[in-house]
C-alpha cells in the first residue's frame, strides 16, 4: 500500500514537533557530557572556561583518585544495599496492596482507596517523623531509608490500574482448577505484569539511588551514610575531612578539583544509567496500560 501523504498541518506540526523534542535532548545530553569530558580532561583544560563536549587532553586521573577514597566505596554499599532492598520490598508490598483493591469484590474496597489515595496529600510531617522513626528505634539505621517509603501511593494506584485491566477470565479459569489467591497472583498475574513491574521498578530503584535528604536526618553514622550524602559533602560543603585529604592528594597528583568531582558525579550517575537499557523495552507500555483504566 502507497504511503499516505501527510497535509500541510501535519507536516508542520511533525517539524515542530521533532525541534521541541531535539532541543529538549540536548538540554538533557549537555551536562552530562560537559561533566564526563571535564572528569576526563588534564588540569589545563578543566578549568578552561566555555563549552566542554569532548575532552581535548585525555587522563583518568580523576578517576583514579576518587577511586582510592573510602568514602565511595563505603557510599556505594551503602547505597546499592538501599536501591536493592527498597525496591524488592516496594515491589512486593505494593503488587500484593494493588491486587487487592483491583478487586471488586473486596469489602469496603471504596473506603481503602479513599483511604489510601489522601495519603498523597497529606503526610504527618517532617518533625512528627522523625519522631516516629526514632521511637520505633530505627534512627541512624539503613532500614530507616526504606521501611518509610515502602509504599509510594501514586505507583501503588497505577498497579492498581494495570491490575484492573487484566481479563478476568483468567482469574475464573484457576479458581475452577482450585487455585487460590496466592497462586493467582505469583503464578498468573506478575508473569503477564512484567511490563509494569519493570516501571515500577525503575522509578524506586531511580527515587532510592538519588534521594539525600533522608540519609541527611536519619544518619548519623559515616559508615551508613549514603553515596549522594557522600557527593553532597564534597560538591556543596567542601567541609568534611575526607573531602579535604581528597582534595589535598588531588592537587600534589597534579588533577584539579573540578575534575575530581566531575569524576564523582559520573561515578554515582553511570550504574543507574546502565540499568535503564535492560527494562526500557517495558517502560513505555507499563506507564501507558498502569494509567488507562481507572
Amino acid at each position: 500500500m502507497p504511503a499516505t501523504r501527510l497535509s500541510k498541518p501535519e507536516r508542520v506540526f511533525q517539524y515542530v514537533n521533532l525541534a521541541v523534542i531535539t532541543f529538549f535532548c540536548i538540554t538533557v545530553l549537555y551536562p552530562f557530557l560537559h561533566v564526563l569530558s571535564v572528569s576526563l580532561s588534564t588540569p589545563s583544560e578543566a578549568i578552561r572556561p566555555g563549552i566542554h563536549l569532548y575532552p581535548k587532553e585525555f587522563t583518568f586521573a580523576a578517576y583514579e583518585q576518587a577511586l582510592q577514597t573510602k568514602g565511595i566505596w563505603m557510599g556505594y554499599y551503602n547505597t546499592i544495599f538501599r536501591t536493592v532492598v527498597g525496591t524488592l520490598l516496594s515491589l512486593i508490598v505494593m503488587t500484593m496492596g494493588a491486587y487487592a483493591l483491583s478487586k471488586k469484590y473486596l469489602p469496603h474496597r471504596g473506603f481503602y482507596t479513599m483511604f489510601i489515595v489522601i495519603t498523597m496529600f497529606f503526610s504527618g510531617g517532617l518533625i512528627p517523623t522523625f519522631l516516629l522513626i526514632r521511637g520505633l528505634g530505627l534512627y541512624d539505621s539503613l532500614w530507616a531509608l526504606i521501611i518509610p517509603g515502602l509504599i509510594n501511593t501514586f505507583y501503588m494506584l497505577i498497579m492498581r490500574n494495570f491490575f484492573l485491566g487484566l481479563p478476568q477470565e483468567l482469574e475464573d479459569s484457576a479458581k475452577m482448577d482450585g487455585a487460590h489467591d496466592f497462586q493467582i497472583l505469583f503464578r498468573i498475574v506478575l508473569p503477564i505484569s512484567k511490563p509494569i513491574l519493570a516501571t515500577i521498578s525503575l522509578w524506586l530503584a531511580v527515587h532510592h539511588w538519588n534521594e539525600w535528604f533522608q540519609g541527611l536526618i536519619y544518619i548519623q553514622d559515616q559508615s551508613k551514610l549514603v553515596l549522594q550524602i557522600y557527593l553532597r559533602r564534597l560538591i556543596v560543603e567542601s567541609s568534611d575531612l575526607e573531602t579535604k585529604q581528597l582534595m589535598d592528594q588531588a592537587s600534589e597528583q597534579e588533577v584539579v578539583a573540578e575534575s575530581v568531582k566531575a569524576a564523582v558525579l559520573m561515578i554515582a550517575t553511570l550504574p543507574i544509567l546502565v540499568v535503564y537499557p535492560f527494562i526500557q523495552k517495558y517502560f513505555v507500555k507499563g506507564a501507558l496500560i498502569g494509567s488507562v483504566k481507572g
